[in-house]
């Protein structure tokens, strides 16, 4: 038989008091484990992870509207189309069923297969819904010599005109008709540009003319553009006649 001896407890409110603060004691161990509170758990960078990866500020959300499909094909049972982006310029090959370095998936190709024009690619985007990219042939570049500026507007702002003394502020910028006109005259080496130095109706000197014939089409473009930066600076005929056949004298030079 066990026997459980009693004791008097003289104050029950002390004996409720150290009852807890013993439990105070035990919350305060550090071995004992905490409950969640009320107050939220701090924010770290765990919680953007996903935002990072699939950011909304960075996806395309016109991506079909800059995207043009230029071509079909089928490699060993497998389609493949190739797209152009219109903004950058960039070509992309999909191969149907692999995900490409981008992100994108080629799903199908939908249209007549013996007619271009009539396809429609459909492509899965990363961080986008499947669009469909329609067939379109790929534009022309533009070919520009390297270094030329051209504009559209003349100094006040409207759209045409020449520059320099003509209304622009820098001699340097070529407008469109100049431009044209300087590729025009690199093919027509009889006819001239309105840069050269020669007057409208005078015939090209056939040295000048030698000189032209040994150049390719580029040299001579180049020169002619060089010209009209110096007609832009306001230079006589007289003084553009030396200027041009000096350029024309060193690109024959370099041909040699």
């Amino acid at each position: 038989m066990i026997e459980f001896q009693h004791h008097q407890i003289a104050n029950p409110l002390l004996a409720v008091g150290a009852f807890l603060v013993g439990l105070s004691g035990l919350a305060q161990s550090p071995t004992a484990k905490a409950k969640p509170g009320p107050i939220p758990a701090p924010v770290t960078s765990r919680n953007f992870s996903e935002l990072k990866e699939n950011s909304p500020f960075v996806r395309n959300l016109n991506v079909s509207k800059s995207l043009i499909l230029t071509g079909m094909a089928r490699i060993e049972n497998r389609t493949v189309a190739t797209l152009l982006d219109l903004e950058s310029r960039r070509s992309y090959t999909l191969f149907q069923g692999e995900v490409s370095g981008e992100g994108w998936q080629l799903v199908e190709i939908n249209g007549d297969l013996s007619d271009v024009e009539t396809l429609t690619a459909k492509v899965k985007i990363s961080g986008s819904d499947i669009v469909s990219i329609r067939y379109e042939k790929a534009p022309e570049v533009k070919r520009v010599p390297t270094g030329v500026v051209v504009s559209t507007k003349i100094g006040n702002g409207k759209p045409g005109g020449g520059t320099g003394p003509h209304g622009g502020p820098d001699p340097r910028v070529l407008t469109p008709d100049q431009l044209n006109d300087a590729k025009n005259g690199a093919r027509n080496i009889r006819g001239g540009f309105q840069a050269d130095g020669y007057a409208d109706n005078a015939t090209i000197p056939p040295e000048v003319v030698n000189k032209l014939s040994k150049l390719s089409v580029e040299q001579r473009e180049k020169v002619n553009v060089k010209m009209y930066e110096y007609r832009n600076r306001g230079l006589g005929m007289p003084e553009r006649q030396k200027i041009y056949n000096k350029l024309l004298d060193q690109e024959v030079q370099k041909r040699r």
